[in-house]
């Protein structure tokens, strides 16, 4: 059986951000090469189709390919990541059943106010928050409890996150704001800093959702800020990086767990998410705080997702077959329908 894996190519010059950004923009292909390697060991026929530039190219090459499926590891199109749900939506009208979320969940995660609202709206907790938005004033006044934590409005992948992020002055929030507007052409997030525990909740099916082992996000002395900085991610020969470790499963008391399972299972089912999603949560004074839903988050053999997987004793290999055979059932429940 053929599968089609797609994913993002990266431009040459980046649209917006820092150089470096580079780094977690081009891990859609890496991510690709890991999947598709796995995916021929368990018995089918991948065919990368990378996204660049040219929508018709890419929709050509997915003709001839004729997969039964798309594996979909589009993070953005050429270099926008606010395009990421254009590529599902493209799928959709080509006729082609996908891996992962669809197209309104996609734009919903990928904008952290509108996630924002959502959860307030339906009860589950979040920091406090407001929107600097661009070619507004600056906020004169927030009734927000401080420090203050600044990012990107529609950033994954820990873009535009620095210890400068984490702000407790009028005046370095004002230029945290100035930095966001001006090098990711957006509207700055601001929500209070939860001090506290971090976890990361990783789930996969859709109904019902199974969620997998916890990991805890552990920060070394000697940080500057205790966040999951780009650096913290990304740049493995950075201090930030060695001093931000997972530790899956995470040690947790029993309601403790059940706690941040719950509510990371509440917040994907309001927002639409399918196939694999990942909760991030910070826990203090036994309130679950959810800090953002990553409705496409990586699933790199080394990433979080297939860490809690392995913890749930289930293999980089079974992770992949399962999330395959649930886009095929959605295939055959649209043929049983039609």
């Amino acid at each position: 059986m053929r599968i089609a894996v797609s994913f993002n190519r990266v431009p040459p010059t980046l649209l917006r951000g820092e150089s470096a950004d580079r780094i977690s923009e081009e891990g859609a292909e890496v991510e690709a090469e890991a999947v598709c390697r796995t995916l021929s060991e368990i018995g089918y026929e991948p065919a990368p189709v990378p996204l660049g530039e040219d929508i018709e190219a890419f929709v050509r090459e997915l003709r001839l390919c004729s997969p039964a499926i798309v594996f979909n590891l589009c993070e953005g199109f050429w270099g926008d990541s606010r395009k990421e749900m254009h590529v599902a939506a493209l799928l959709e009208l080509l006729g082609y059943t996908y891996t992962g979320a669809p197209p309104l969940c996609l734009g919903l995660t990928q904008d952290k106010a509108r996630t924002k609202d959502l959860l307030v709206r339906h009860g589950l907790p979040t920091p406090g928050y407001a929107l600097a938005r661009v070619g507004e004033a600056f906020p004169k006044a927030l009734d927000l409890c401080w420090p203050l934590f600044v990012k990107p409005r529609f950033e994954d992948a820990s873009l535009g996150i620095t210890s400068e992020s984490i702000v407790e002055t009028e005046e370095a929030l004002h230029r945290r704001i100035r930095y966001i507007h001006e090098t990711y052409h957006q509207d700055a997030l601001m929500e209070e800093f939860i001090e506290g525990r971090e976890f990361n909740a990783a789930l996969i099916g859709s109904a019902p959702f199974e969620t997998l082992p916890l990991s805890e996000i552990r920060f070394g002395k000697g940080l500057a800020r205790p966040i999951v900085s780009y650096d913290g991610k990304w740049r493995e020969d950075s201090s930030e990086y060695q001093k931000t470790q997972p530790l899956c499963p995470a040690p947790l008391r029993s309601r403790e767990d059940l706690l941040l399972r719950d509510v990371s299972l509440r917040a994907c089912k309001l927002l639409g998410c399918r196939d694999y999603a990942r909760v991030d949560i910070r826990l203090r004074d036994g309130v679950p705080y959810i800090l953002e839903v990553n409705a496409n988050p990586d699933i790199s053999p080394e990433a979080g997702l297939a860490r809690a997987a392995r913890a749930g004793r289930i293999s980089y290999h079974n992770l992949i077959e399962r999330i395959v055979t649930m886009a095929l059932k959605r295939k055959e429940n649209v043929h049983a329908k039609a």
